[in-house]
């Protein structure tokens, strides 16, 4: 089918509307919303999970399953009203005219059929190309996405691809056939930074090459500000502000949208002086929502009697042509004054030594298997690490997936135990000690939040009965009446009411089962805390209530955190100290203000400058690193970053190919592994500035 001219808006959505039926009622998902997107542009589509992104999306899509209908409005591509076409023309544009790319690379490819194959399949179906002209393209759009050796990756299977490569071929497939409009929904949520980095790139260039316009969806804005000319802020199935990145950024009109940014860890903020606003109240449900603004009940500028009257309609922004608010009061609202100050806080003195690690190393014996010819291969998932965190502190530990920082969680919990090194807490070894036999005292007082919340609690046990059972393994309280009362306790400590008690998980949302899983972790009053990745799996508004719960369990119980994350923005506003780990090693480590600023180990520049910052006035240097993290089964000899370093060839005579670098002491408390000369390191300048406004 040869593809239709159209010389107006490639997508134009409005006055749409969206309900899921079930047999009880009409749930409306999403209601009157409007949004253009022109031809060569990307409209990124932002706002926390339930408000009605990826309905949207699936509703352009025409793939809102047996549930779900558009009631009302229209959605026209190229001119063409999409919800009146048959089957047979939607076929037609699917996948031709209108791609999209999902979150989990592994839902859009088939395991048992080779990369070449699933993509050849693409242009063979929609255009009835030759085979031999087919592999010809699939050959160019891997080279395209930047993935090396295109030829092996051609032959090989989805399986044997690392998550970064997987979303680089779905993005490949959905590029074949040149479409006019490619949807991303959340394209890079399960990816480390540094591949996030690339891949936002990526998009960005074969958006320029191929002249494709983009719906971006995303809970990200420093992605969003990236990767996208335009934006639109949606709130409980609504639209509520829509314009250019520029306008919507630095002239926000409506509260959610100031809400959310002053909710999220933009360069100056603090947790002690100047900590982050999180937005009171819960999302409504869908059958919940309130009359009038939907925000009305978390909004500091609310006025009863006319805000929750009737339905609210956009209003157009004087200034800019195409910057729209859903709020009626935003020509009344004072946009430049300061936030409500929360108020500061004492810093939390920082004590002893609590916890030490000497030369710890966790290797794991891995089979080589029927096809990897037999034998067994060592996985050196921690090498020689060693820190100490004090009381009080938190120590944020930093690196890609596979760098070993959840290995050594486990270590230090007892769920795995050492190869060689020491563990000691309170001056007592405990790294050969597995959990079933160690002491009430020392499991009581270890304790770990784990990053999704789902997994970790009884599906089919009440709150505060998971609460109490905890209690009762650590011995806390002599009878059932003082563990509850002790139970209700840890509640208000998480800021949950103490009805929820009585609540299952299922009626929880993810941010309160996450507070449900930290009153457990204090149940046995804990003085070291691992916090694994706690708040990545939440909404950005939910992230900073939750953050800033841990910090006021902190100060008051002088608890040692370490915090475990890839969020380099959360790690700088939360943390004292921070690690860096690459592939099993400690390169970097030191205050929060040492790490953050020059000399770098060149692995952290690469990180600090992979992170998406929501704010204009942030300038960041750009550097994307080459290839892919090596495997612990396989890693390079040498230095284990110099497959990836840029500042490699600064380093005379092949040493960094030799040997692993020693430890370097730069300043005190500030350590890096590198064999960099210092007047190289001397030479390094800031990765991200913050220009004057």
């Amino acid at each position: 089918m040869s593809k239709w001219q159209h010389d107006g808006p490639i997508l134009e959505i409005e006055n749409l509307s969206i309900s899921f039926f079930t047999r009880l009622r009409e749930i409306p998902a999403v209601m009157d919303f409007s949004c253009t997107v022109m031809p060569g542009e990307a409209m990124g589509l932002v706002g926390e999970s339930g408000c009605g992104k990826s309905t949207v999306a699936l509703a352009v899509m025409r793939d809102l399953g047996r549930n779900g209908r558009i009631v009302g409005g229209s959605i026209r591509f190229k001119g063409r009203d999409i919800t009146r076409m048959s089957e047979a023309e939607l076929r037609d544009i699917r996948g031709s005219e209108i791609a999209m790319i999902y979150q989990e690379p592994m839902a859009s490819l088939n395991p048992a059929m080779r990369i070449g194959r699933q993509l050849m399949e693409v242009p063979m179906i929609h255009e009835g190309v030759s085979a031999e002209e087919a592999r010809r393209r699939a050959l160019e759009v891997v080279r395209d996405v930047r993935l090396p050796d295109p030829e092996r990756i051609l032959r090989a299977f989805p399986h044997q691809l690392s998550g970064g490569q997987q979303q680089r071929i779905v993005i490949a497939m959905a590029l074949m056939s040149k479409p006019a409009l490619l949807i991303l929904d959340e394209p890079t949520t399960a990816l480390d930074v540094t591949v996030e980095a690339a891949v936002v790139d990526l998009v960005k260039d074969l958006g320029r090459k191929y002249g494709t316009s983009m719906l971006f969806i995303s809970h990200n804005l420093g992605l969003v500000l990236e990767t996208c000319n335009r934006i639109c802020v949606m709130y409980s199935g609504e639209a509520v502000e829509t314009g250019s990145i520029a306008e919507v950024f630095d002239r926000m009109r409506h509260p959610y949208t100031q809400a959310l940014f002053r909710s999220i860890p933009l360069p100056g903020a603090d947790k002690n002086t100047r900590p982050l606003v999180a937005i009171p109240g819960n999302f409504p449900l869908p059958h919940e929502r309130p009359p009038g603004c939907n925000f009305g009940p978390r909004c500091d500028y609310f006025e009863k009697g006319r805000c929750d009257a009737a339905d609210v309609p956009m209003f157009r922004v004087p200034g800019d042509a195409r910057h729209e608010t859903r709020c009626l009061r935003f020509q009344e609202i004072d946009w430049s004054a300061p936030p409500r100050a929360a108020k500061p806080t004492q810093k939390t003195p920082v004590g002893d030594v609590v916890l030490r690690m000497e030369d710890l190393r966790k290797y794991y014996e891995v089979s080589g298997g029927l096809f990897g010819g037999g034998g067994t291969k060592l996985v050196k998932a921690n090498e020689t690490l060693s820190f100490e965190a004090r009381e009080g502190e938190t120590l944020a530990i930093v690196g890609e997936s596979g760098c070993g920082k959840s290995t050594f969680a486990k270590v230090l919990m007892g769920l795995e135990t050492a190869t060689a090194g020491r563990i000691l807490l309170y001056n007592q070894d405990i790294q050969d000690t597995p959990i079933e036999k160690r002491s009430t005292e020392t499991v009581s007082s270890v304790q770990m939040v784990f990053q999704n919340p789902f997994d970790t609690l009884n599906p089919s046990m009440t709150v505060g009965r998971q609460i109490m059972r905890a209690l009762e393994v650590f011995g806390e309280g002599r009878s059932d009446a003082e563990r509850r009362q002790r139970m209700l306790e840890l509640l208000d400590l998480v800021k949950l009411p103490r009805a929820f008690a009585d609540r299952m998980p299922r009626q929880l949302s993810g941010g309160q089962k996450q507070r449900v899983g930290i009153a457990r972790a204090f149940a046995g009053g804990a003085k070291v805390v691992v916090a694994d990745e706690p708040v990545s799996a939440l909404d950005v508004s939910v992230q900073a209530a939750v953050t800033d719960l841990l910090m006021e369990i902190q100060r008051r119980n002088r608890t040692t955190l370490l915090f475990i994350s890839h969020d380099l923005s959360i790690v700088r506003y939360l943390s004292d100290r921070v690690m860096v780990m690459y592939l099993g090693h400690v390169v970097e480590i030191g205050s929060t203000d040492q790490v953050f600023s020059p000399p770098y180990h060149p692995y952290t520049e690469a990180l600090l400058s992979a992170v998406p910052i929501a704010d204009t006035h942030v300038k960041k240097k750009h550097i994307v690193l080459e290839g892919e993290i090596p495997s612990a089964m396989n890693p390079p000899p040498g230095c284990p970053f110099q497959t990836r370093c840029r500042w490699k060839g600064e380093v005379p005579g092949g040493l960094c190919e030799r040997e692993v670098p020693p430890m370097v002491t730069l300043a005190p408390g500030h350590q890096i592994k590198c064999h960099l000369p210092r007047e190289v390191l001397a030479r390094m300048e800031p990765v991200i500035t913050i220009a004057a406004e």
